[in-house]
């Protein structure tokens, strides 16, 4: 494989939770997609900018306030299509509702322009990702799947030593872990796991050692 055309991968670890951003840039087009713009949207748009990149993707794992909170500014400047699965909408227009429970403000997010459910392909230049739908941390979750590169953009759904909390609405422990076993798992162990809070894994690794998924 030719190196100087592998795709750039930036994770950006922003806000008050330290939630990751990442960018995903094709170098053989400049073409750019900003998954998950949790904080600091104007940064992003800079670093987008500094890449000389064109984004022409914003994608949502999720809608939680810590996943959204550059959304607004980040769409001022770069006004490229937002894609969410539909069951999250809701919980997209709640989150600044929910972020004032931990005294945090920001704009009301815009409204999804595109939607995505299981089985979709995104093309960002000459990538692809693939949607899958893994719900049980939150409603309407999904997870973006960069085959060719062994890459799983996965949100809060399977961590390094853990996977993500389901007490907070809309969360559902089995139906996680069934996601985790019938959607994740059946990766090669390689794939690279780059998740929405912490350092990267691998799947390999999490099937061997994650606590949460030892024991049948």
């Amino acid at each position: 494989m030719n190196t100087a055309q592998l795709p750039e991968i930036l994770q950006l670890p922003l806000g008050p939770l330290q939630t990751n951003c990442y960018l995903l840039i094709c170098r053989e087009t400049n073409q750019a997609a900003v998954i998950d713009p949790s904080w600091d949207g104007e940064a992003i748009a800079g670093i987008l900018d500094e890449k000389e990149a064109e984004l022409t993707h914003i994608l949502l794992t999720h809608a939680h306030f810590d996943h959204v909170g550059g959304l607004d500014a980040l769409k001022k400047v770069k006004p490229a299509p937002i894609y969410i699965h539909s069951d999250a909408v809701e919980m997209l227009k709640q989150a600044p509702h929910s972020a004032a429970f931990f005294n945090l403000q920001f704009p009301s997010p815009p409204l999804p322009d595109k939607f995505v459910e299981e089985g979709d392909q995104l093309q960002v230049g000459n990538l692809i990702l693939e949607t899958l739908f893994t719900p049980g941390h939150a409603p309407g979750h999904v997870s973006f799947y960069l085959r060719e590169y062994g890459v799983l953009f996965d949100g809060d759904v399977l961590f390094q030593g853990s996977i993500g909390r389901t007490d907070l609405p809309g969360g559902d422990h089995e139906l996680l872990l069934q996601v985790i076993r019938e959607k994740l798992l059946v990766l090669p162990d390689e794939t690279h796991v780059l998740s929405g809070h912490g350092p990267a894994t691998t799947i390999g690794a999490e099937r061997g050692h994650n606590p949460f998924l030892q024991g049948g």
